[in-house]
């Protein structure tokens, strides 16, 4: 199948590493142009080195709207608009102190939504227009990872309908991805494998197909949802998840 990327630009956060990183290489791989943004300038240009150049990266709190609103507006000016815009940041935090909850609000939450507002414009302007938000089964379910990660992820969900209402006149699509338990060397599960095993084994069987999933079939559902293939598709919440959750979708 066509997914009629070709040309098009995109950004996304957090792309240096993991599910982020699997999106940049998915959408290069389908010759869009992309420019990715992230926190850790050694991991931006660990990241541009091994992509050849073929992207763009830059250091950028997402928690800093300015600072969000200057580089989406040098990334569209660098490839000449936005077509395509797949927040990914999250604080992963969990706990219940205010600090924390703080923390992941800004994150989790207002980052996606400086980083959607200051690309409008470019969107507007675009003939392919897309969202593909980054949620979570934990904004689905109550597990151990619900406050305040799941209670932002489901927030999120919310937030991609509303905008698909809104901006559907604008021809912008709007669509949320809640991946399943993602396992990658350097995430979440590979810290939680190598310090807790006996957790990871409980949420390991957890798992009905026997394992966690790839950042790269996460990436796929996004660049599904991003492309042509999925025009008449929006306001949706695609689970990736292996089936791990349990509840029936109407």
């Amino acid at each position: 199948m066509d997914l009629g990327l070709e040309d098009r630009k995109v950004i996304v956060s957090g792309g240096s590493r993991g599910i982020g990183r699997a999106i940049v290489e998915t959408f290069l791989a389908e010759g869009a142009a992309v420019s990715f943004c992230a926190r850790d300038a050694a991991g931006i240009a660990a990241a541009e080195q091994a992509l050849a150049g073929r992207a763009s990266g830059a250091v950028v709190d997402v928690t800093d709207a300015e600072a969000m609103r200057a580089w989406v507006a040098a990334a569209g000016e660098a490839m000449g608009g936005i077509d395509i815009v797949v927040p990914n940041v999250s604080a992963l935090a969990g706990g219940g102190d205010l600090d924390t909850w703080r923390r992941a609000f800004e994150t989790d939450l207002l980052g996606s939504v400086s980083m959607v507002t200051a690309a409008l414009p470019f969107l507007k302007a675009s003939d392919a227009a897309s969202v593909v938000l980054i949620s979570s089964v934990s904004g689905r379910e109550v597990d151990m990872f619900a406050e305040p990660y799941g209670v932002l992820k489901a927030a999120l969900i919310h937030y991609g309908k509303t905008l698909s209402v809104r901006h559907a006149p604008d021809g912008i699509r709007v669509n949320t991805v809640s991946p399943g338990n993602v396992y990658f060397s350097d995430g979440v599960w590979g810290k939680i494998e190598r310090e807790t095993p006996e957790v990871f084994a409980q949420c390991m069987a957890q798992n009905p197909l026997g394992r966690m999933a790839t950042p790269q079939e996460v990436a796929n559902a996004v660049a599904f949802l991003a492309s042509s293939a999925a025009s008449f598709t929006t306001g949706t919440d695609l689970l990736v998840d292996g089936g791990l959750t349990r509840g029936v979708q109407f």
